[in-house]
């Protein structure tokens, strides 16, 4: 059985992991026959944010313990994931990737990564085993892979742009589908960037985790 481990940025699409992305990542690597496990980095989020009017909220919340709510309690530090343990990787989407992560949601073709998620990210590329990222996860593509490495999030040009810019080739993709790098074993599909509903990201979700567990 294949061995997959995600990483979650929080709890919620304004302000952590998008819920439906990472659930239905969640179920299609259980249906495929794969076993999972769920890590997060144990550090304050960078804002949260109130889903229902979408204001910001004079509050603070941790990573970790907001992604723990998608996993149920069963998630462990990202300081805690060894490579050698897992045949592959995958990080849902959510703006939770572009502000916890990342710096992407601010600062664009000129954001920082979360240094330990790139050296964890980078150590799966090493041992060439595959990552797969999704919505706007592969905006961290060009802090991470080589440059040139093929990346997708649908078809928002000024996103794509800097996608661009940060060293990844962006491709332009439907919601259904994914964008494979076969060389560097990177996968991407757009999922919420593009997607009306839960049916529309689960048909490129699972085609990613398809094409996951099969370059595993």
């Amino acid at each position: 059985m294949k061995k997959i481990a995600i990483i979650l940025s929080g709890c919620g699409v304004f302000d952590g992991a998008e819920i439906h992305e990472s659930v239905l990542t969640l179920l299609h690597l259980e249906q495929l026959g794969a076993s999972y496990q769920c890590f997060a980095p144990d550090i304050p989020q960078h804002h949260v944010v109130n889903h229902l009017t979408g204001e910001e909220q004079a509050q603070q919340r941790n990573v970790l313990e907001e992604s723990a709510r998608i996993a149920r309690g069963n998630i462990k530090a990202l300081s805690q994931l060894n490579a050698d343990d897992f045949d592959a990787l995958v990080l849902p989407g959510g703006f939770g990737v572009a502000k916890n992560l990342s710096s992407f949601a601010f600062e664009g073709a000129d954001s920082h990564i979360h240094e330990p998620l790139k050296q964890c990210c980078q150590l799966f590329a090493q041992q060439q085993k595959p990552i797969a990222y999704l919505c706007i996860a592969p905006a961290l593509i060009g802090h991470i892979h080589p440059a040139g490495t093929l990346a997708t999030i649908g078809n928002d040009e000024q996103t794509a742009a800097a996608v661009n810019q940060l060293g990844a080739k962006h491709v332009v993709c439907t919601v259904e589908d994914i964008v494979v790098d076969a060389e560097q074993k990177v996968i991407s599909t757009p999922a919420y960037m593009l997607a009306q509903s839960v049916s529309d990201a689960s048909k490129g979700i699972q085609k990613a985790m398809q094409a996951l567990l099969e370059m595993a």
